[in-house]
């Protein structure tokens, strides 16, 4: 910013194991969004390293960061993200097309992973034919359709309300104890509650790193 200098994370040392379900957690300017992005492979960090599943990601071409963020990530996003024109089997089945999958193998993939969150009588329906959680839903099964190392989840809960928001942790929390790995960013503390982990930012710092006790 001029000829200053910010610095949207600095100091961060963090290990998410296999099969974790943690959430990022912080005020507006903490730095989690950056976290998230560094995470997913959208951003690379300016100094440091990030290893995912044995790779140095971070000092990765934009090619080869691609084909990770596509074999190795699935993103859910608080505005969904779906394609308007495309029916749900559709906007499951984008992912696979950059893996070279064929279209009948695809189709197949993508009706099963909406059969997975619940949405196999939906499949031929458009995004505006559905409701905040089904989109949602689909979101889900997009991002677990190329069975991903980690699934990102980007305030999966903030446009819904609250019986829905119920749902969809309820869907995610069985994603995890399916075996996925699941990190998450959110503002809402009753929601990273429900996670295994909370990681809380501030100023670009982990403030503090601890376990949910089970209830």
């Amino acid at each position: 910013m001029g000829d200053q200098t910010v610095h949207a994370l600095q100091g961060v040392d963090l290990h998410i194991e296999r099969n974790e379900l943690v959430a990022f957690i912080g005020a507006s300017g903490s730095g989690k969004s950056t976290m998230m992005n560094i995470v997913g492979c959208l951003d690379r960090p300016s100094g440091g390293t990030y290893f995912l599943n044995g790779k140095d990601v971070a000092t990765m071409q934009s090619d080869d960061l691609a084909q990770v963020r596509n074999e190795e990530i699935g993103f859910i996003f608080q505005s969904f993200h779906l394609l308007p024109r495309h029916t749900a089997l559709d906007n499951v089945a984008q992912p696979l097309i950059y893996r070279g999958i064929p279209p009948a193998e695809r189709k197949r993939m993508a009706r099963e992973a909406l059969e997975h969150v619940g949405l196999g009588s939906r499949t031929h329906h458009r995004p505006n034919e559905l409701s905040g959680g089904q989109r949602q839903r689909v979101a889900i099964a997009r991002a677990l359709v190329g069975k991903p190392s980690i699934l990102l989840a980007d305030e999966p809960t903030g446009n819904l309300d609250s019986a829905t928001t119920r749902e969809i942790m309820a869907l995610i929390k069985d994603v995890h104890q399916n075996g996925q790995t699941v990190v998450m960013v959110t503002h809402e503390p009753d929601i990273a509650a429900q996670c295994q982990r909370i990681v809380r930012l501030q100023d670009g710092r982990v403030l503090s790193d601890h376990l949910v006790a089970e209830g």
